[in-house]
């Protein structure tokens, strides 16, 4: 992986932490970078279809994150923190695929030529 981007907190917390890393990772990948997500926290609410767009939001996160999947961005989400994290804590997320382990990240970190948080 050239890049791995791992996301820490809520998608719609005011700030434009979330929809700035998600152009990044767009820009990458146009770039011809192999970049890959890992979300962790509260993020893991941006792989829910649970997670809606607040009114006060210009822009639907979820759907720009999965318009960068079909792009060929790699998804990982924390498993744990599925059940832990975020505002719809137990719900799943919008593919079982993306679940993944503290394992898999330290790889991904092993692997990746740079580490970017969010």
């Amino acid at each position: 992986m050239d890049i791995l981007m791992i996301l820490n907190g809520n998608p719609y917390d005011g700030s434009d932490k979330t929809w700035n890393a998600l152009r990044l990772a767009n820009t990458l990948l146009q770039k011809e970078c192999k970049v890959c997500i890992f979300l962790m926290n509260d993020s893991v609410d941006l792989a829910r279809d649970k997670t809606v767009k607040p009114d006060y939001y210009d822009t639907d996160l979820v759907a720009m994150l999965k318009e960068l999947i079909s792009k060929g961005l790699v998804l990982k989400v924390c498993g744990t923190c599925q059940a832990r994290c975020g505002i719809h804590k137990n719900e799943p997320y919008f593919s079982p695929d993306v679940k993944s382990t503290m394992n898999e990240l330290a790889e991904l970190v092993i692997n990746s030529g740079k580490v970017i948080t969010f």
